[in-house]
């Protein structure tokens, strides 16, 4: 899109819109073209300016690239020498951003993200062993838990130990997406399919060839996109937009939810055949109150991380925090205990972490017991209460999970619904 306008009008579309470049002349009315150099290069660093002039002089041309130019070119113009100083400021452009990208992707293989699953209890034992077996198949992989369990680093894993640790891992995030962007974004669209698609652009599947396509949060896939989704997985061909054949693709598949899956097919929000599809190996991820001692050695590992960037001389946690952070329930999970002991770390003035450095509600946390019966006769209950009482206790354990709470509790989840329903509880996830 070609956008011409005055200087006041054009920082104010840059403010709200998108451009790959700004071309501007150096005198004008309004302000001149060195003043709104500067004022792009303040507001909008990321979009490239190239000047016109018609006095060009070496003066003119430093004081432009001070200004924060990308480019200088003199009147009277040659459309040619014109486009291609447009197209190297808009190539340099996907280049910085390109590399913005990189970086955040290679920060975020740093720790402490990918120490997120260290421990030694029972439960994660048996997700590294699952793991390792998994990782060296092409079999699809299906990673369930609860939010902040670390379900994208077992997806980096899983990538890093395959045959296809040399190619791209290319992850999405499906709740995150508008249903119409999220389309695009997977199968990739070709010139003219849609107003603003100026130019082809290649889908997730395209880019991910060879290599790994991550679908965080599949359980929030839109409805009407799946069975578009499951024909890319059968045929390993895609479709982009606007496109008359279809592109042949290899990736391994390794997805991700918190959802339980299983409800949303009985609820008609996520597709059977789909979710067989994708759950060909699954890896459930204990939440962290399941990980007993895992917690103490993650929180010390956390507290050195953060004091080493904080520059503070934070060694480790008082006898009483150990307590209080093995009692607290942890509904978020791993990301939770990082967060926290960033803040203590921050917070505290001394060489151990206390009490009084950890958020309120650790501090404060009282452990919710299923009381059956007292010495007192009038504490007795029916036996009925004493069930409810337990099964809504074993819910709150497994953050709402009806198939994993039928699970434990050893009922089937028809009866488990059966249940809920007659003490009030919703039954919808």
């Amino acid at each position: 899109m070609v956008w011409q306008t005055r200087p006041s009008e054009a920082l104010a579309t840059l403010a709200n819109e998108t451009f790959d470049v700004v071309v501007t002349d150096l005198q004008m009315r309004e302000m001149n073209g060195l003043e709104l150099c500067e004022r792009v290069a303040l507001n909008r660093p990321d979009v490239p300016v190239v000047v016109l002039t018609a006095f060009g002089s070496l003066d003119s041309a430093i004081a432009a690239i001070r200004a924060g130019a990308y480019d200088f070119i003199s009147k009277p113009v040659e459309l040619d020498v014109l486009s291609i100083a447009i197209e190297r400021a808009a190539n340099n452009k996907r280049l910085r951003e390109e590399v913005k990208r990189l970086r955040i992707e290679a920060e975020a293989e740093t720790w402490p993200r990918d120490r997120e699953l260290v421990g030694e209890s029972a439960a994660m034992r048996a997700v590294h062993d699952l793991i390792s077996r998994v990782a060296t198949s092409e079999a699809t992989v299906l990673v369930i838990g609860e939010s902040g369990t670390g379900k994208d680093v077992v997806a980096r894993m899983i990538h890093k130990r395959s045959r296809r640790a040399s190619a791209p891992f290319v992850a999405v995030n499906c709740a995150a997406l508008p249903e119409h962007l999220l389309e695009s974004e997977l199968f990739g669209y070709v010139r003219g399919a849609f107003t603003d698609a100026k130019e082809n652009h290649p889908g997730l599947f395209v880019q991910a060839r060879g290599g790994t396509l991550f679908l965080d949060e599949v359980g929030d896939l839109p409805l009407l996109l799946q069975p578009k989704l499951l024909r890319a997985l059968q045929e390993r061909a895609v479709r982009p937009l606007g496109a008359k054949s279809e592109i042949a693709v290899d990736v391994r598949i390794v997805c991700a939810t918190n959802r339980d899956l299983e409800t949303a097919i009985e609820e008609r929000r996520f597709r059977e055949d789909l979710y067989y599809r994708l759950n060909v190996v699954q890896v459930p991820l204990p939440p962290l109150r399941a990980r007993g001692g895992d917690i103490l050695g993650l929180a010390l590992g956390f507290i050195r991380h953060f004091a080493s960037v904080s520059q503070k001389n934070v060694k480790g946690f008082s006898k009483e925090v150990g307590q209080k952070l093995v009692s607290y329930a942890w509904p978020g999970n791993v990301r939770e205990l990082q967060n926290s002991m960033e803040r203590a770390v921050a917070l505290t003035r001394l060489e151990e972490i206390c009490v009084d450095d950890l958020p309120e509600k650790i501090r404060d946390y009282r452990f919710s017991h299923v009381v059956v019966a007292g010495n007192d006769p009038a504490e007795l209950v029916p036996l009925d209460e004493v069930e409810r009482r337990y099964i809504l206790r074993v819910l709150e354990a497994v953050a709402g999970n009806k198939t994993a709470a039928a699970r434990v509790l050893g009922l089937e989840r028809k009866t488990l619904y059966r249940k809920l329903e007659r003490y009030g509880v919703e039954t919808k996830s």
